[in-house]
């Protein structure tokens, strides 16, 4: 038996998410005493593959398929399921991205897998169990999941686990299954990316802020911060609905789940939709007013004051500490 891990590329490179998975299916292989294989699909470098190795795995199965050049969620997780028959894999790992989320069951009911989406640590092997924490109601709280199945599929969390270095000799293969017709029947004709952001997904740090800000003419000094602290920008529904924003930076319950080291609140007041998709930060610190805001009641840290004076001092004291 053996480990698989899908590595999504985006343009021809791995993000951060990416080697966090392979370090986390290291892990798991090191633990089962197997061996871990990484996927790829679409045209990556064979450099880049190969670098692979830097953080445990020994081959690298390679699928340039010009039909799969752009993301296809039913090839994507066909191929995905005839590599883990192909190395025998009992456990397919991959980051709970986007595009993770919907892979991830897909490749369970074609493999007959057990499936735990938004896995935050290291799976427990011990009794004969596989037991894996994970995130639950939307973030709110964690839960143990026991996996019984033969074959397990796991989705972990952007920054849950770190990226850990574990050189190996990677190979390189070209892999090359059958793809169905039936599998291509919804086919992304272009796919148009922020360019010269921080994706939010992959963000470490993240400055975010809500109706507080007013208006969109004040939201100079979010970005100024964010820029010092080489964070991505982010906002609460409220503020995207009233196109302050780019949908693109809506955090929550209906915009994108993060989880990020740092996460900073300003100028939102913390309603339980909001909160279900920043909960997962590690440390969280809130900035309003307000000293009845819900968010103070999950923050870490929080400062009770008027943004439009904490956030120009917060400026000017980073800038001093730069300098």
């Amino acid at each position: 038996m053996s480990v698989l891990v899908y590595v999504e590329q985006v343009d021809g490179k791995f993000k951060k998410s990416v080697f966090e998975a392979v370090s986390y299916a290291k892990a798991i292989a090191d633990k089962q005493n197997s061996n871990l294989t990484a996927i790829s699909i679409g045209n990556v470098d064979e450099q880049s593959l190969k670098e692979l190795g830097q953080y445990g795995a020994s081959k690298v199965l390679n699928v340039a398929n010009e039909q799969l050049k752009n993301f296809v969620n039913q090839a994507y997780a066909a191929v995905i399921a005839a590599a883990a028959e192909k190395e025998s894999a009992d456990v397919i790992v991959l980051s709970n991205s986007f595009s993770g989320k919907g892979l991830a069951p897909r490749i369970a009911v074609k493999l007959k897998a057990g499936l735990v989406d938004g896995a935050v640590e290291m799976p427990q092997l011990e009794g004969g169990k596989f037991l894996v924490k994970k995130t639950a109601f939307s973030g709110k709280a964690f839960a143990i999941t026991e996996l019984t199945s033969a074959i397990k599929v796991i989705a972990l969390n952007p920054n849950a686990f770190g990226v850990k270095e574990n050189p190996a000799e990677a190979s390189v293969e070209t892999f090359s299954p059958e793809i169905k017709p039936t599998d291509l029947t919804a086919i992304v004709k272009e796919i148009v990316r922020a360019t010269n952001k921080i994706s939010l997904p992959d963000a470490e740090l993240v400055v975010s802020a809500g109706r507080g800000l007013k208006g969109p003419e004040n939201w100079g000094m979010i970005e100024e911060l964010a820029g010092l602290l080489g964070a991505a920008t982010a906002c609460s529904k409220p503020v995207s609905d009233a196109d302050w924003r780019p949908h693109s930076e809506h955090v929550g319950q209906t915009g994108i789940a993060i989880s990020p080291n740092l996460y900073i609140a300003i100028g939102i007041s913390g309603a339980i939709q909001h909160l279900a998709g920043v909960s997962s930060s590690k440390v969280i610190v809130v900035i309003n007013k307000d000293p009845e805001a819900p968010f103070f009641k999950v923050a870490d840290y929080g400062i009770v004051g008027d943004a439009f004076e904490v956030v120009p001092k917060l400026i000017e004291a980073l800038k001093a500490h730069k300098g």
